[in-house]
């Protein structure tokens, strides 16, 4: 256990920032909790910071400050903080942060470290699952140490594999090689991934299952001996492995298969002592048979949908159960009302393989409504950051049934808007309005069997320009004849007439063969995304093929590849990793080849 049972918390610093640390902080004033916000540089004022009770700037050295446990410990010594709620991400599936909250006489909320431990590593993980009954996708055993035991491994599972960080989660440390030509690249991608986000650089091997469904159940355990399944989410529809839209319940799930996936997800709660909130994750195939996946020991961005079928507020749960409190509910207690779905408002350009848009939010309205839920990180005139994650808004929409959950969704999807950065929303827009997605026939290879859903990319504004971004577009009203027409002015004219701001849109050539991000003009390869290069995969002078990575880019926590826009021989390229870019920045030139 994380803590001794009936234990008040009156000061809860929350270890995290954005839309959770704001559901966090609103459940503890709800409480009578005085809740205490940290920040990071460029965050002093954000949304956040501004509605917490109390806030500290986390004095961090080298790196990103919210990853860092003293800076964090000596936030919450500071602010006389009796608990901390790590939220997710960042340090919530990190053991040796939870140990360091108890060890400071602090209520960590959460399961105990043994337990983030026994289900952080993700290959003792499947140990467990399995001699606890569940099946575990295909795989290795334990950790593989080289490139030439993942050839061999490979051999034995048989492609496709995906190769996945021993210490990952959320996508991060994900690679997969459709055969021996990409298994390098993958075992190096995913283990350098692993080793910036996770300090762990092994890595595993799991049979890559084609077109399965994701699905997850969440679980909650007070340290009372109560294990509850609280119903399924479905996650199926995802880029890079990192989720868009969830569900709850799934389209694919009928009640026996329902009982199956819930009676697993207890058994393995139960034989790890676990308590708290967690998530047991799952492949599920289209002859109904579920492969364990991971188990994810904390809040998820998704919990939203739960919530809302079931009326069980997932973070208050937490705190109690912190606190020593028994569940306020029993398994005969949990019924599932109606149908749920969320769609995370990113800063992102679906049109550009979902590269980040950091900007300044102008005009910002969010949707209202009967049975819409907005969970938001910003607001008008905040700054959507490069060094953090892109997501604006989750966007929670409730019905009666699947279809008025749908309807209802691309109402409110439409009523959203948000000025400055490029969203997923036209993107959203497009999917539910596709009809297998309709039809509930989804897959985790949704988007690349279905790429007509993505959106023709919005035009990069150059840097100049983002910092203009906030200004609000003006308002006017015209009459004719008796008719009101509401009409937008976007600024200046520029450009011989064209708007010179970033709402443009353009088509944007396919990214080639290997799917990465890619701007051009003529023979000059721009950069999407502004952010840090962190591997440079092709020499100056070198003849490239279309769709060849040049370089990796990070920003927004996400690895972007930028890909050659045709083929020739690349010149001007003097990038070196840790080199920075911005937003239009040219990368490198390709000229035609003139041999042959």
């Amino acid at each position: 256990m994380s803590m001794s049972a009936d234990r008040s918390i009156e000061r809860l610093l929350i270890a995290n920032r954005g839309e959770i640390s704001l559901r966090i902080a609103r459940a503890c004033r709800e409480m009578g909790i005085v809740s205490i916000a940290v920040f990071g540089e460029g965050e002093e004022s954000a949304p956040h910071v501004r509605y917490a009770d109390d806030a500290y700037r986390l004095r961090a050295g080298d790196g990103l400050a919210y990853l860092d446990i003293e800076a964090v410990l000596h936030a919450a010594r500071q602010s006389g903080a009796d608990a901390i709620h790590p939220g997710y991400g960042f340090l919530a599936e990190n053991a040796m942060f939870a140990r360091a909250t108890i060890d400071s006489g602090l209520t960590f909320i959460g399961p105990s470290p043994e337990a983030i431990e026994s289900m952080g590593n993700k290959v003792a993980a499947r140990n467990i699952a399995a001699a606890a009954g569940l099946t575990p996708v295909p795989g290795t055993q334990e950790p593989v140490a080289s490139v030439e035991d993942a050839f061999e491994a490979a051999g034995d599972i048989g492609y496709p594999v995906a190769v996945k960080a021993v210490g990952g989660g959320g996508g991060r440390g994900f690679r997969v090689a459709h055969g021996d030509s990409e298994l390098r690249d993958a075992f190096q991608g995913s283990s350098g991934e692993a080793e910036r986000y996770f300090a762990n650089p092994e890595v595993y091997l799991e049979r890559y299952l084609e077109q399965p469904r994701h699905i997850e159940v969440q679980v909650f355990a007070d340290s009372h001996g109560n294990v509850v399944a609280l119903g399924e989410r479905d996650c199926s529809v995802q880029r890079r492995h990192q989720k868009l839209v969830e569900e709850s319940p799934s389209p694919a799930v009928d009640n026996a298969l329902r009982q199956k996936l819930g009676e697993a997800t207890v058994e393995l709660a139960r034989s790890v002592d676990y308590t708290g909130a967690g998530t047991v994750e799952y492949l599920v195939d289209a002859s109904g048979d579920f492969f364990f996946l991971e188990m994810n020991t904390r809040i998820q961005v998704e919990h939203t949908v739960t919530e809302m079928v079931t009326g069980i507020d997932l973070v208050r749960e937490q705190i109690d159960v912190a606190m020593g409190k028994p569940l306020s509910f029993s398994a005969s207690d949990v019924r599932t009302h109606g149908w749920a779905i969320e769609c995370r408002i990113n800063a992102e350009d679906a049109g550009r393989g979902f590269a980040p848009t950091p900007a300044t939010i102008g005009r910002y309205r969010e949707p209202v409504g009967f049975g819409v839920r907005v969970d938001g990180a910003l607001s008008q005139g905040d700054a959507v950051l490069p060094q953090y994650d892109s997501l604006i808004a989750k966007l929670i929409a409730w019905g009666r049934t699947r279809d008025e959950a749908i309807s209802r969704m691309v109402r409110s999807l439409n009523d959203f808007q948000i000025e400055g950065p490029a969203t997923t929303i036209p993107f959203h827009l497009n999917l539910l309005a596709h009809p297998e997605f309709v039809a509930g026939n989804v897959s985790t290879t949704f988007l690349a069997d279905h790429p007509e859903v993505l959106p023709i990319a919005a035009e990069a504004a150059a840097p100049e320009e983002t910092a203009s971004m906030a200004t609000p577009p003006l308002d006017l009203v015209v009459e004719i004849d008796g008719r009101r027409f509401a009409t937008t002015v976007r600024g200046l004219p520029a450009h011989g007439g064209e708007s010179g701001r970033s709402g443009r849109q353009r088509p944007v050539r396919p990214a080639g063969k290997r799917g990465g991000a890619v701007t051009a003009s003529g023979d000059d390869l721009l950069s999407p995304v502004q952010g840090t290069v962190i591997r440079v995969g092709i020499e100056d002078g070198a003849s490239v093929e279309e769709g060849e990575v040049i370089c990796v880019v990070e920003a927004m926590k996400m690895e972007n590849e930028l890909v050659a826009h045709k083929a020739g021989t690349i010149s001007g390229l003097s990038l070196q990793p840790g080199s920075t870019v911005s937003i239009g920045q040219k990368i490198a030139t390709i000229g035609s080849d003139q041999s042959g």
